[in-house]
C-alpha cells in the first residue's frame, strides 16, 4: 500500500460493530501485509504528516527453498521525504532468503590441440618439421592468452634442426637436432598459472524506494594459459648404404609441441543474503508512540564457486620415419605435450544479511516511544578461505547508510 503524507490511517475498528475502536491490544489491530519479497507500506513525502494507529505492518519471510527468491530481503515499511507519527504500531519484518550461490563450472577450458607429425627422411634435401599448433584461448584478433606448440626441428643431410620452444613462457623445451648424437625430444610445457580468489564482500550494501541490495562477493580470477610442448629435434640424412638414394638426403623431422590447454575462468562470487529490516527511512522523520519494531533473521551469504578446471594440454606430434631399408638412420623425435592450464580462482563469498529495526539515510530515529527485538544477523558465504568469506551482516535496532549508498 502506497500512503501520502497529510493522511492519517485509523486501525483497530471492529467493522462488525459499526466500526467502533477495538482497543490497543495486538489482537485488535488493523493487519497490513503483502506477498513475500513486497514491502507492505510505503509512505511518500509531500505537505503535511503521515500518521496511523494501531496497524500492525507485516512483511513475510522470504521462502529460503524457492531459487527464484534468493537474496530477497524482507522489509515492513519505507519512508521517503516525510514526517511520521506511528501511535500503538508494530513494524515486523520476516527472515531474508539466503543469497545466490555461485554457479559452478561443469566443463573444463578448452584443451590444447595435439602436435603435428614431423614428415619422412629423403623426401627432400631441407625436411620441414611439424607445423606449430596454436589454442586460441581468446579471441581470434587477440594472440596474447593463445597456447602454441613448438615447431618440430628441420632435417637436413648432415645435421638435424633443434625443436623450438613453446610459448607462452620462457622455458626452452625444444628438443636438440641430431648432430654427433641422437636428437631428442621436445619436452611438457609449463603448466598455466592458478588464479587468485575473489574477494569476500565486506560493504554495507544500499538502501532505497526500493529496498535493500546487498554485496556480492567477486568473482576468482582466471587461471593462465599453458606454455605449449617443444618441438621434437631433427635427424640428419645423407646418401650412402642404409640411407637416402641420390637426389634426396634430407634427414627426417621432429614433431611440433603439442598446444597448452587454457586457463580456467574464475568462480563466481556468491550472492548477498537478504536482510531483515522492518523500517527504511529515506531522509524521512518520525515520531513513535508505543510502537514495536521486530525483525527475523538475515538469509547467509552464498558461497563463492569454485573456479573451472585449466584445459588439458594437446599430445605432442610424432617424428618423421625414415624409408624402407634406410637401416642407418634415425627417425625424427616426437615433440612434447602442452602443459596443463591453470584453474580459476575461488569466487568470493557473498555477505551475509542484516537484521536490523530501522535502516535510515539522513536524520536518526528517536529512541523514544519504541521498542525493539531484532533477530540474528546471515553469515557469511564461504569463499576459498576465511580471508575470502564473505562478512557476516549487521545486527542492530538502528544503522545509518551512507548518503551515496541511497539510490
Amino acid at each position: 500500500m502506497e500512503m501520502p503524507a497529510g493522511v492519517t490511517f485509523y486501525g483497530g475498528l471492529d467493522c462488525a460493530d459499526g466500526w467502533a475502536y477495538a482497543g490497543a491490544s495486538d489482537s485488535a489491530r488493523t493487519t497490513l501485509t503483502a506477498a513475500g519479497g513486497v514491502i507492505p507500506l510505503a509512505l511518500r513525502g509531500g505537505e503535511g504528516v503521515a500518521r496511523i494507529e494501531d496497524v500492525a505492518i507485516v512483511a513475510r519471510s522470504i521462502d529460503a527453498s524457492d531459487p527464484e527468491k534468493r537474496g530477497l530481503s524482507s522489509i515492513a515499511a519505507v519512508a521517503e521525504a516525510v514526517a511520521v507519527e506511528l501511535a500503538r504500531c508494530a513494524l515486523e519484518a520476516g527472515d531474508g532468503a539466503p543469497g545466490e550461490e555461485g554457479a559452478a563450472h561443469a566443463e573444463p577450458a578448452q584443451r590444447g590441440g595435439d602436435g603435428s607429425a614431423g614428415n619422412a627422411a629423403c623426401s627432400a634435401n631441407m625436411i620441414f618439421g611439424g607445423d606449430v599448433t596454436v589454442n586460441n584461448c581468446g579471441t581470434p584478433d587477440d594472440p596474447s592468452d593463445d597456447s602454441l606448440g613448438g615447431v618440430g626441428g628441420v632435417g637436413l643431410q648432415s645435421s638435424g634442426g633443434p625443436g623450438g620452444p613453446g610459448s607462452p613462457g620462457s622455458t626452452m623445451n625444444g628438443g636438440a637436432g641430431e648432430f654427433t648424437a641422437a636428437c631428442t625430444p621436445g619436452t611438457t610445457g609449463d603448466n598455466g598459472a592458478n588464479g587468485d580468489p575473489g574477494a569476500g564482500a565486506r560493504g554495507l550494501g544500499e538502501i532505497a524506494a526500493s529496498g535493500y541490495t546487498g554485496v556480492a562477493g567477486s568473482d576468482g580470477a582466471p587461471g593462465t594459459t599453458a606454455q605449449g610442448g617443444g618441438g621434437g629435434g631433427g635427424a640428419k640424412g645423407g646418401v650412402a648404404a642404409g640411407q637416402c638414394t641420390a637426389g634426396s638426403a634430407g634427414g627426417a623431422s621432429g614433431g611440433s609441441g603439442g598446444a597448452g590447454g587454457c586457463g580456467g575462468a574464475g568462480g563466481k562470487g556468491g550472492g548477498a543474503g537478504g536482510s531483515s529490516i522492518a523500517l527504511l527511512s529515506l531522509d524521512a522523520t518520525f515520531l513513535f508512540q508505543d510502537v514495536t519494531i521486530t525483525t527475523g533473521r538475515g538469509g547467509d551469504g552464498g558461497a563463492g564457486a569454485p573456479g573451472q578446471d585449466g584445459g588439458m594440454g594437446g599430445a605432442g606430434g610424432p617424428g618423421g620415419g625414415v624409408p624402407d631399408g634406410a637401416t642407418a638412420l634415425q627417425p625424427g623425435c616426437a615433440g612434447g605435450p602442452g602443459g596443463t592450464g591453470g584453474r580459476g580462482g575461488t569466487g568470493g563469498g557473498g555477505r551475509g544479511g542484516h537484521a536490523i529495526g530501522i535502516a535510515h539515510v539522513g536524520a536518526a530515529p528517536p529512541a523514544e516511544g519504541v521498542t525493539f527485538a531484532v533477530g540474528q544477523a546471515g553469515a557469511g558465504g564461504v569463499g576459498a578461505d576465511a580471508e575470502h568469506s564473505g562478512a557476516p551482516g549487521a545486527k542492530t535496532d538502528a544503522m545509518a547508510f551512507a548518503q551515496d549508498e541511497k539510490r
